[in-house]
């Protein structure tokens, strides 16, 4: 990484801006996680994002060497980045771990904090909770033996992370011979008032609901009830999201090509709607992974895999529920993940087979997504962040 350093220091301080009072103040900034498994890349990368331009400067503020870091979390409040290291065997570090980095209130520099064991293969997704005392890490687990579980990771109040304190694990509906051999823990996400943690498990086709009690060091979770959402036979729930009123919770099912809307009712999950990414007569193979709803809560975005590499928008309506208004190709294969701008005037889009970065325009009052503003060479990209300081880091 030491090749980074005079180029990092020369991009940075082309990018900072002062305040009357002489402090530093960085412009806007998106992270980009990356596979990195088949290479010698870095793995994070740090990028100023021009949000009155809608560009994105292709010479990156900071490289940082994190391996397969396919999925970030930001804790801005505490000013921290958490990474899971989607590691698992055959690869270089075969080991799954977590990563911890501080990030400068100022700059956006990330310095490492360290890292820990996850104690299972492949984590590919993080959540914390709302005290900020414990990460919940989702350890896919491709291998049907052991397969996948869900680990409780605590944070110590400097960030640097602890041990797993306590892991859980499902049984498989073993549906699909192929991808349902054992539990695949694909998310984990907190109810919006952090009491209740949704694990969606793709092995199982069931989402598992845990009670979370902070008071409980060694063993915060606990079964909920009911204790688990039952999905269709051979669906693959794989992750989960809910509107900014915590009203309606959405996921996608990767295996039946899928998007499920619930009602939040009391802690639980209630299904109310199924809806098919794949058209009448549509033989081409779907694989729903990204969902996200706009920050105003009027729109869900659903990134389509496959053959298909593109995002579907849907409007919701005054219920909740989902109505198709746009299918939007993605500019390239395998469309991993995204991320709406703080503006919600751009969507990046992380093409991951395709080494790209795709940044579109989006209309934040018809939802719509247009013209393709800029495409990106990045290796691999998996993850994408937007680090909106203005009001979150201290």
């Amino acid at each position: 990484m030491r090749h980074h350093s005079l180029l990092n220091r020369v991009a940075l301080a082309a990018t900072l801006a002062f305040s009357t009072t002489g402090a530093a103040l960085a412009m806007p900034q998106v992270l980009i996680g990356s596979y990195t498994h088949d290479s010698d890349r870095a793995g994070i990368y740090r990028l100023h994002f021009d949000p009155e331009k809608g560009r994105l400067n292709p010479q990156p503020l900071q490289v940082v060497e994190s391996a397969n870091p396919s999925w970030l979390l930001l804790d801005l409040q505490n000013g921290r980045v958490f990474a899971a290291n989607e590691n698992g065997p055959g690869q270089p570090d075969p080991v799954g771990r977590v990563s911890a980095f501080s990030l400068d209130p100022a700059s956006g520099e990330l310095s490492p904090l360290g890292r820990q064991i996850s104690l299972g293969d492949e984590p590919t997704h993080l959540s914390l909770s709302h005290d900020g005392r414990n990460l919940f890490v989702s350890n896919y687990g491709s291998r049907p033996n052991p397969g996948g579980s869900l680990a409780v990771m605590p944070v110590g109040e400097d960030g640097a992370l602890q041990p797993v304190t306590q892991l859980a694990t499902h049984k498989a509906s073993e549906v699909n011979p192929n991808r349902q051999k054992s539990a695949h823990v694909h998310s984990a996400v907190l109810s919006p008032d952090g009491k209740r943690l949704f694990v969606s498990d793709l092995g199982a086709d069931r989402i598992f609901a845990y009670r979370y009690d902070p008071s409980n060091a060694e063993r915060p979770l606990s079964p909920a009830e009911p204790a688990s959402i039952e999905l269709p036979p051979g669906s693959g729930p794989r992750h989960l999201v809910f509107s900014p009123d915590g009203s309606q919770a959405y996921a996608t099912l990767e295996l039946s090509a899928q998007v499920a809307r619930f009602d939040h009712v009391d802690g639980t999950l209630v299904q109310r709607q199924l809806m098919d990414l794949a058209e009448g007569g549509d033989t081409a193979p779907h694989s729903p992974g990204a969902i996200h709803p706009s920050a105003d809560g009027r729109f869900l975005y659903v990134s389509d895999r496959a053959e298909t590499n593109r995002i579907v928008v849907y409007a919701i309506e005054e219920n909740g529920s989902l109505r198709e208004i746009q299918r939007r190709d993605s500019e390239g294969r395998e469309p991993r993940e995204f991320a709406i701008d703080p503006s919600g005037r751009f969507m990046l889009i992380a093409n991951q087979k395709s080494d790209a970065l795709v940044l579109l325009q989006r209309d934040p009052d018809s939802g719509l997504l247009g013209e393709t503003l800029q495409t990106l060479p990045i290796a691999k990209p998996s993850d994408v962040k937007f680090i909106d300081r203005s009001s979150e880091v201290p």
